[in-house]
């Protein structure tokens, strides 16, 4: 720790009084803290992430100011991020994140979202990273290196287990403490301890009895104990119940959804129980000095070094968002070539509500007041300058819309969601727009299908009712592959969904997650040949809901309390346990070329192993192939492969190049419940190197 820092911040601590403290650990706006004038200490001002900086609202109240100078730049979601597995390029988005909220004034961006996708249901899973936990480590940590690169606090949340958002406020997550350090926890502590990570946000939910965001075994035990963290500790809007227990916990500023800020936990009746003697201030010193530490380490405080100004909005930040969404895209399907299109094509018939719908402006707190977004109509018409685009909505995607009030934040806390309901009258009219889109369609060698999901289904406070496609896709799917087997259906959603329905039929599919204000342009880029995708999933496409592992040995969505039953073996770990299969697994993606793995080779030294081998473009087209390493503890319980590393190489036709991995002993870490700290088993372990979890092409064993 900076002994500077430390001696500036001692004496901070000691000219400020309890009051001025009390004001430093609570919200004194929807998005800050009150600052102390006559020491030079500024309010801290935070803003919504993760895929851009939010608008500005009203300080009190949950209405967003109408000002042209809050527009910015809309970032692809993290689902999308992670389906790139480039590390670079989730370095480059904090870049973005950290540049434009410096540009906006702010302090902190709620950023990144890291919790695991156990169901495919959570509404919040498009701002999620994988089912994974090493890829969620592997991609937030860069995330948060970018954006702290630029004088701005991340807040990595929700720590802990935020996995679902039915009863997200109340509902009790019961593990064990193996599972929760190996899976749920491993990718916080690698932000904490790789990234150095300046603050992270506290979940809604409970662990093992404890409101996260006042849990003295989360936040004191494991985080400030064991990981030694001295940094920052928010509490999610809303996530602290308690005084007494929040003062004596880890958390560091209490923010909330109202504006009654003197009446938070951590206020007034904070202040109560210090004046009475029965909180000691100490307490309350350890909160403020973490705070300080972040503020001093972000040039808030003790201006000796100038604190970096930052921009928004610029081509350069513009020009990433596109970068990470053209390698976000992943080509599922493409039997007998059929995509790339030609550019050369007269007359295409475009299909799908997905196809027009712009979708930065939803989807909760994540929502962004976008500087543009290309929808893929307008990606298509502007690459097909001289042919004949035509459109038809082909079903229509309103009856699950959500009114929403200006503070809607208030109302997803209470549970007050509307139903769903289909009436008979749109049922009607979804059949008018299929029948009149598959007459249309007859008339068309070429026909591209946008569906799949939006910030309907996929958005806070919600969680779906199942994986099926809503608005009777299906249906219409079914129709166009029987007139023209030859459609190419591009599918959108957060997370899994079902395309058993039609999925056969079907010679080419795309899918990929919300990819930000250029999606209509990779879109088109990709299927019309500009674009190789190279995109690869980071979550498993099962066939039915039920196959996963939280619906069919854990408990989903419980009542009061959730068991996590299924332990550790989540994602795809759990579909090789039982041999089970699957529509599209972890790690798959398909190019518009084809690659070969040979020469695998191991060495060790010092109980480290090099791990090389060749990859060569066999194709015809210049290609990225993300090259995935897999570790088995041949002597485990479980016996699943386990993702261990990986790297994305471009390669052009004809061309070979090396691929090397270095592994750590860390990497066959296990938690150790004895001595709470991670450790080597010795053991056999098979090293897997595959195109996804299910094409393992070279394998070796070897001994640790």
């Amino acid at each position: 720790m900076n002994s500077g820092m430390n001696q500036y911040v001692a004496q901070l601590i000691e000219q400020l009084t309890l009051e001025e403290k009390i004001g430093m650990i609570h919200g004194n706006g929807l998005f800050q803290t009150k600052g102390v004038a006559r020491l030079g200490i500024p309010p801290f001002k935070m803003s919504d992430g993760p895929m851009g900086v939010r608008q500005e609202f009203e300080n009190d109240h949950w209405i967003g100011l109408d000002g042209v100078d809050d527009f910015t730049t809309y970032l692809p979601s993290g689902s999308a991020i992670a389906s790139t597995w480039q590390k670079q390029l989730a370095y480059q988005y904090g870049l973005v994140l950290g540049e434009e909220a410096r540009g906006r004034g702010k302090d902190m961006i709620l950023a990144p979202s890291i919790n695991l996708i156990r169901t495919p249901l959570c509404g919040r899973n498009f701002e999620y990273l994988s089912e994974d936990t090493f890829l969620t480590s592997q991609m937030a940590v860069p995330m948060v290196k970018g954006i702290q690169s630029k004088d701005v606090s991340c807040c990595v949340k929700h720590f802990a287990m935020n996995n679902q958002e039915i009863n997200r406020t109340n509902v009790d997550v019961m593990i064990d403490e193996k599972t929760l350090h190996e899976t749920y926890l491993y990718a916080f502590r690698a932000c904490v301890v790789d990234g150095h990570a300046y603050a992270l946000m506290g979940a809604y939910n409970k662990i093992n009895g404890e409101h996260c965001s006042q849990s003295r075994m989360l936040l004191n035990n494991i985080l400030r104990d064991q990981w030694g963290y001295s940094h920052m500790v928010v509490s999610d809007w809303f996530a602290v119940h308690d005084t007494r227990e929040a003062a004596l916990s880890g958390i560091d500023i209490e923010m909330s959804v109202t504006n009654q800020y003197d009446d938070y936990f951590m206020a007034k009746p904070l202040m109560s129980l210090v004046e009475k003697g029965e909180i000691d201030v100490s307490y309350i010193n350890d909160k403020v000095r973490n705070i300080l530490n972040v503020m001093y380490q972000l040039k808030m405080i003790d201006h000796k070094n100038e604190r970096y100004q930052g921009s928004y909005n610029t081509k350069e930040n513009q020009q990433i968002s596109y970068d990470i969404a053209k390698e976000s895209v992943v080509l599922l399907k493409n039997e007998k070539h059929i995509l790339p299109l030609s550019k050369t094509i007269k007359k295409v018939l475009v299909i799908g509500d997905n196809a027009t719908r712009q979708h930065a402006h939803e989807g909760g707190s994540s929502e962004i007041k976008a500087k543009f977004e290309v929808t893929p109509l307008d990606g298509i018409i502007r690459k097909l300058v001289h042919a004949q685009v035509d459109f038809i909505e082909g079903y229509v995607a309103h009856d699950a819309r959500l009114k929403q009030a200006d503070n809607w934040q208030l109302t997803s806390l209470r549970n007050k969601v509307e139903q769903r309901y289909q009436s008979n009258e749109l049922r009607l009219k979804q059949k008018a727009l299929r029948d009149e889109a598959l007459q249309k369609a007859k008339a068309y060698d070429h026909i591209i299908f946008f569906g799949g999901l939006n910030h309907t289904q996929d958005r806070e406070g919600h969680d779906r009712e199942d994986i099926m496609l809503p608005y009777a896709q299906n249906e219409l799917i079914e129709g166009l592959l029987d007139i023209n087997p030859n459609t190419v259906i591009y599918m959108l959603s957060g997370s899994a969904i079902n395309m058993g329905k039609w999925h056969h039929k079907a010679k080419s599919i795309l899918w990929s997650s919300y990819i930000g204000m250029h999606s209509g342009d990779v879109l088109a880029d990709i299927i019309f040949g500009d674009v190789n995708p190279s995109g690869k999933l980071s979550q498993t496409f099962a066939q039915n809901l039920a196959d996963y592992a939280a619906h069919s040995i854990g408990e989903y969505p419980g009542g009061q309390k959730v068991h996590y039953l299924e332990k550790s073996t989540i994602g795809y770990k759990h579909f090789q346990k039982f041999k089970q299969e699957v529509m599209y697994p972890f790690g798959y993606g398909l190019s518009y070329t084809t690659f070969t793995y040979q020469n695998l080779e191991i060495s060790e030294k010092d109980h480290h192993y090099q791990v090389t081998l060749d990859i060569s473009n066999t194709g015809m087209h210049i290609g990225k192939e993300v090259v995935q390493l897999y570790i088995k503890d041949l002597q485990s319980e479980e016996q699943v492969f386990e993702l261990k590393g990986f790297d994305k190489i471009e390669l052009h036709p004809h061309q070979t190049k090396k691929v090397v991995f270095n592994l750590n002993t860390q990497l066959f870490e296990r938690y150790d419940i004895e001595s709470k700290t991670f450790k080597v088993k010795h053991s056999m372990y098979q090293i897997g190197i595959g195109k996804s979890i299910n094409e393992i092409l070279l394998d070796a064993k070897i001994e640790v």
